[in-house]
């Protein structure tokens, strides 16, 4: 019922930023907390954030706190991942994901994203 589809991925300078853009489908958009994931190679699923239905609560993962900060449009059906002073170790596959519950395991989250590819590098 919700398609998602991310974009905004690509190679980022460490110390750079970079925004990435996940567009729903659908007028159910606002039935959903959204939340973020990454996933870098060989490694499990990583937890990042997740901003409720309106937009006026988050909470981020220790890794993510402090440098990225997710919101979201309603009216555009969009939700961003806005991510700052970028660190090699934050190379991963990030997918964004629906939930009509809230927190961060994968398990409660109904439909997800392809996923884009962030690399941090020099």
């Amino acid at each position: 019922q919700v398609q998602l589809v991310e974009s905004g991925g690509g190679l980022v300078q460490p110390g750079n930023s970079l925004r990435l853009s996940c567009a729903a489908s659908g007028r159910t958009f606002s039935y959903y907390a959204m939340g973020w994931f990454r996933q870098a190679p060989g490694k499990e699923r990583e937890f990042v954030g997740i901003v409720n239905r309106i937009g006026s609560n988050t909470y981020y993962a220790d890794s993510a706190k402090g440098r990225f900060t997710i919101s979201r449009d309603n009216t555009k059906n969009t939700v961003y991942l806005q991510m700052n002073s970028l660190k090699p170790e934050d190379t991963a596959v990030y997918y964004c994901a629906a939930t009509t519950g809230w927190g961060a395991q994968s398990s409660v989250y109904d439909y997800w994203g392809q996923g884009t590819q962030v690399t941090v590098s020099s």
